[in-house]
């Protein structure tokens, strides 16, 4: 058995210090017992906590997984590790379906190639059942209502594969493809939606728990015949237990605002995503988003003519950065980072706890990245 001793283990919301336990991929200890170990690793002041999982990423290092071959796939996961982000979902865009089950049946692929570092758990889809007036940086020619026969194709093809599923809640009125998602254990998110609270109430009881981007392509109150009607920001915090994710790159929301929503939505609901694009990491300065030009400017991804933003390009070492820079515990960041997205999917990562998977990172007080591991095995950065 191994360990990693450290000051600062940072899990649950709370530093404490102590040592962690590990063999064969497996975390057998989280204590400040002294049990039999073969090796340790001493983290001294530095921070330990367990591995990030980014369950909103298009790509990076000048791979876009809706495009991508399965070996660029691979070189997007592995540059996003290399910042501490050792689960991911890599997300497509909206697309048709023979796109999309072609960006599937390669991500798949490399989830079981050798040469990736971390752990691809998955997929998250995002569209095309969106609304054109939130379309963002998605390409309006793919945004149609719910399909049934593509997604029940998809959902049978992939298995469970594909774990979450981003869509506008008002262009499915009877919560079918909601339901679907639900049965068939993917998590149903609200995304790209200009929905009110009557249809984020009706996709809650169809089984929506989680909300695409928070801030980003999403309704707020609106007014009919002078009545203030909830949008979709609102209704985030409405539900309790409704997860949100933010990008916290300080672009995409301000730190005002992230601080704001740690403040506002309950502990353990906030999951920090990357949304970021292939162009992350490469040098890029412009790229184009399946038919739609963008330009890097100002740390942000935007769309060519300016008019709001196409992604980001951030990894989830800035995110908690971000976070705490504008006054958000570094627990709660790390939390949002690990706990919290990978509960969110039901894997037993995120936590550094007897039983969990062995994937760690170990950062410095500036959240600067020093190593990282993958079920117990270091990679070189």
């Amino acid at each position: 058995m191994k360990r990693i001793a450290c000051r600062h283990i940072t899990d649950g919301g709370r530093i404490f210090p102590g040592y962690v336990y590990y063999e064969n991929g497996v975390i057998s200890a989280v204590t400040e017992e002294e049990l039999p170990f073969e090796a340790e690793i001493d983290a001294g002041e530095n921070y330990l906590s367990a591995g990030f999982v980014d369950t909103h990423t298009h790509g990076g290092a000048g791979a876009d997984y809706t495009f991508c071959s399965a070996e660029e796939a691979v070189r997007a996961a592995n540059y996003h590790f290399s910042h501490g982000a050792t689960t991911l979902l890599p997300t497509t865009l909206a697309s048709d379906r023979a796109r999309t089950v072609r960006a599937l049946e390669n991500l798949r692929e490399a989830a079981k190639s050798d040469a990736l570092c971390g752990c691809i758990a998955g997929a998250h889809i995002e569209g095309p059942y969106f609304a054109p007036s939130m379309a963002g940086a998605q390409n309006p020619e793919y945004l149609t209502d719910p399909v049934r026969e593509d997604y029940e194709f998809i959902a049978d093809k992939f298995g469970g594969f594909v774990k979450k599923w981003s869509y506008a809640p008002e262009r499915d009125r009877d919560g079918a493809f909601c339901r679907f998602l639900s049965g068939r254990g993917i998590l149903a998110s609200a995304g790209h939606t200009a929905a009110v609270f009557e249809d984020m109430k009706r996709a809650y009881a169809a089984g929506l728990r989680s909300v695409t981007h928070l801030y980003s392509c999403t309704s707020t109150i609106t007014r009919e015949g002078g009545f203030r009607r909830l949008g979709v920001i609102e209704s985030a915090y409405c539900f309790d237990d409704m997860y949100v994710e933010l990008i916290a790159d300080g672009r995409h929301v301000p730190p005002e605002l992230i601080e704001l929503v740690f403040r506002l939505k309950k502990p353990g609901t906030v999951v920090l995503v990357s949304d970021s694009l292939s162009v992350a990491g490469s040098g890029k300065k412009e790229g184009v988003l399946n038919g739609v030009p963008y330009v890097v400017e100002d740390g942000v991804a935007k769309l060519a003519d300016r008019s709001g933003f196409a992604g980001s390009v951030a990894t989830a070492d800035v995110l908690v950065r971000t976070c705490v820079s504008a006054g958000v515990p570094l627990a709660e960041a790390v939390r949002a980072m690990s706990e919290t997205p990978a509960r969110s999917l039901g894997l037993r990562k995120g936590r550094l706890a007897a039983g969990y998977d062995a994937d760690f990172v170990i950062f410095d007080k500036d959240i600067n990245i020093l190593r990282v591991f993958s079920r117990g095995k270091e990679y070189v950065l």
